[in-house]
């Protein structure tokens, strides 16, 4: 890996040859693709020229396939426009619009570029509404210094968070209670690797208002998979906040921060800005996603075909024990 004028092979870790092939560096994957040169539908094309059919889709984040016809045409009239200016583009609030009308508890959102840093903003925003500063987590939220330990986070950042565990509900409610009034947010991924327990979810959200602390869904990964409104539209339960990213603009970078006004007001007191969050170009292609998800019904789509898919998964591995380690995960993602 030293070799590589990018550290770790790659900017994006989950690409990197030891995530995704379990070897320890990129020349001892032989065979196997590193690098790739173009995405089309649901195929890709590695460096050498060979083609793939793409079960990874960009690690979740593109559920149209690449490259759509629309998500592109929305995406080259942005670019044509100039892709960024002086003022916000008239499209930041015409996606604002549109997400509430179909996500209505998404009352007022803020959009950022990557799905770290709109849980971060989340939590900075339940901090400001509840002057509390405990958190607790489950699943994974990002990279950041606030849920994340490890060298070079401080060690006073690190005490401040917890973890909940998933699907455990007589644990999830002592920690939550223990927590008490120190608490300002729970933040949870709502799927992890399997669907949540209704109980589980009803424990999480009754536990999070008695300690009068802000409840974050973390729907990443969930929103425009399960559901357009991911978890809490599937299940009906409504958190305070929730964090969208990943399939919502189909590949191009855009993340959401949204919940209950009174809340997002909070952004009025704190910082939490960024210079290409009001980029044209991801914009008008999540209002692309969005209008495609709606007309085509995406996510009944996702399930036949996922449905198909880990059904024969299943199959083999029940046929080949010796080959197929496990086969895990719902059928929408």
């Amino acid at each position: 890996m030293s070799d590589w004028r990018v550290p770790g092979f790659t900017s994006t870790g989950s690409k990197r040859p030891d995530a995704l092939f379990g070897a320890a560096a990129p020349d001892e994957v032989e065979g196997l693709p590193t690098r790739m040169t173009r995405a089309a539908g649901c195929r890709v094309w590695d460096a050498q020229g060979r083609e793939y059919l793409d079960y990874v889709m960009a690690l979740g984040a593109v559920a149209l396939g690449y490259g759509h016809p629309a998500v592109n045409r929305a995406a080259e009239q942005a670019i044509a426009t100039g892709v960024a200016g002086p003022l916000p583009p008239v499209l930041e609030e015409e996606l604002a619009e549109a997400l509430a009308a179909r996500i209505p508890w998404l009352e007022r959102v803020r959009f950022l570029k990557t799905g770290a840093e709109a849980v971060a903003a989340a939590v900075r925003l339940a901090r400001v509404a509840t002057g509390r500063e405990r958190v607790l987590g489950c699943g994974y939220h990002g990279w950041l210094d606030w849920c994340q330990g490890g060298e070079g986070v401080p060690a006073e950042t690190r005490s401040l968070y917890g973890e909940i565990p998933f699907n455990d509900v007589d644990g999830t409610r002592r920690l939550i209670r223990e927590a008490g009034d120190r608490l300002a947010v729970v933040v949870v991924e709502p799927v992890v690797v399997i669907e949540p327990a209704r109980e589980w979810l009803d424990v999480v959200r009754a536990e999070t208002t008695r300690v009068g602390a802000v409840l974050v869904f973390d729907e990443i990964k969930t929103a425009f998979r399960l559901a357009v409104g991911g978890v809490a539209e599937r299940y009906g339960v409504r958190p305070d906040l929730a964090v969208l990213g990943k399939a919502l603009a189909n590949g191009f970078p855009l993340a959401v921060v949204g919940g209950r006004a009174d809340l997002m007001a909070g952004a009025g007191r704190t910082w939490i800005s960024s210079t290409l969050a009001t980029e044209s170009v991801a914009l008008a292609a999540a209002r692309a996603t969005l209008e495609a998800f709606v007309r085509e019904d995406v996510c009944a789509h996702l399930h036949r075909v996922g449905t198909q898919l880990l059904h024969g998964l299943h199959r083999l591995h029940r046929k080949h024990a010796d080959l197929v380690t496990g086969v895990g995960g719902i059928a929408e993602m």
